[in-house]
């Protein structure tokens, strides 16, 4: 049974654990949510309306309500239209949340998100949803203890839209776009280290792990060193020298994508730690999917898609190597009894959004079969190579 009431919801203070460290969230109710959080009644009414809530609100059309990628194809897959309880793994500027609600009247909806201006800003939702969305600043890795703290511990469906929005690479000063001078940052929240602190004080063998692996760029070696080389001059501080720095380093691309896409990407893969927080959060979504219920996930890179795949199809142990001359194995039963996807954008999609080009989607649908214990093989993926302090650096 869901929570019967609006909140905002504070990040876990800082030192505390599951389960007390959830039991002292601080719940912000619905006269704080109504006022907005910071924003102001039009965008407030805005919001509600275009989510067909609240529609006792008014408001200006001057700014469109955000819509996410494959916004359709993902309240399909979830069969949002049937109701039910869900959980937005990933709110942003809260698309998928408000599609869900307004699919059916009857269904209530527990969303995440780590990123702090992106649940002060979702106020105007909570409130316009009168009782059917509680929003959390949490990472999505912590999905399952979250969940059972606030009465979503068996659900209808879970979604998830992996990777950096429209609105914080939008925004120069988060430093995760180099289309716009800012600080090096890349930081969803503000806790840890920025990707400044990143490039500072790794290694040059680290640094081309990070972007080798993480980022598939293949000129890692020579991009690290360049780096190195940089910042024995002078701190790297800022996006543009970043990218000035990259793009010196290796030949201009023959697409024409900027050749430092990869290196960001990768530095805030590693500074978020996004591929061990996806895995953590597969595992933690698929634990409170009911039989029959459904986990969609969208992935905008093939690292991404990679896992959702293989965590899907139950790949996630090592698989054996058996000789041809020996009776095969029955499979396990598997957790999900249906997988389907890739499913792209449209040609209407892309013309609206040229984002949308890289996004995939995938689902399952829950079976009755225990979730694999074994990830082992997925961890793998989301890991960087070990390396001894006595390995040489190459060359």
């Amino acid at each position: 049974m869901l929570a019967h009431h609006s909140a905002l919801v504070p990040a876990r203070p800082t030192g505390h654990s599951a389960p007390g460290g959830l039991a002292s969230r601080r719940v912000l109710g619905d006269e704080w949510a109504r006022s907005g959080g910071g924003r102001g009644r039009s965008d407030l009414g805005r919001m509600c309306r275009m989510a067909g809530l609240g529609s006792d609100l008014s408001g200006d059309e001057d700014h469109p309500f955000h819509v996410p990628v494959l916004l359709a194809e993902v309240l399909d897959a979830l069969g949002a239209g049937g109701g039910g309880n869900y959980i937005d793994a990933t709110f942003g500027a809260g698309g998928y949340s408000a599609a869900i609600l307004r699919a059916n009247p009857a269904s209530r909806v527990l969303a995440l998100d780590r990123d702090r201006e992106a649940v002060r800003a979702g106020a105007a939702l909570v409130a316009g949803a009168r009782g059917r969305l509680t929003l959390v600043e949490s990472r999505f890795g912590e999905i399952a203890e979250v969940a059972r703290a606030h009465g979503f511990a068996a659900v209808d469906g879970a979604v998830f839209d992996i990777g950096v929005s429209s609105m914080q690479i939008d925004r120069p000063e988060r430093g995760f776009s180099f289309r716009q001078d800012g600080p090096l940052d890349m930081r969803m929240s503000p806790e840890g280290p920025s990707a400044a602190d990143l490039v500072a004080s790794e290694s040059p063998d680290r640094l081309a792990d990070i972007l080798r692996v993480y980022g598939e760029e293949r000129h890692a070696g020579r991009i690290a060193r360049a780096i190195v080389a940089a910042r024995d001059k002078a701190p790297i501080r800022t996006t543009l020298a970043l990218q000035r720095i990259v793009a010196a380093a290796v030949p201009p691309s023959r697409d024409g994508i900027d050749p430092a896409t990869r290196t960001f990407q990768a530095l805030r893969i590693a500074v978020n730690d996004e591929l061990g927080e996806l895995l953590a959060g597969l595992v933690g979504a698929a634990s409170l999917v009911a039989p029959g219920g459904r986990l969609a996930v969208v992935t905008f890179h093939s690292l991404e898609d990679r896992i959702v795949k293989r965590f899907l199809q139950g790949r996630t142990a090592p698989e054996p190597a058996l000789s041809r001359h020996l009776p095969s194995e029955a499979s396990p039963s598997r957790a999900f009894t249906r997988v389907a996807g890739p499913i792209v954008a449209g040609a209407a999609e892309l013309a609206r959004n040229p984002r949308a080009r890289s996004a995939k989607l995938r689902f399952g649908i829950r079976g009755s079969a225990a979730l694999a214990e074994d990830v082992s093989a997925l961890a793998d993926l989301v890991s960087l190579p070990r390396r001894g302090p006595e390995r040489r650096r190459r060359k």
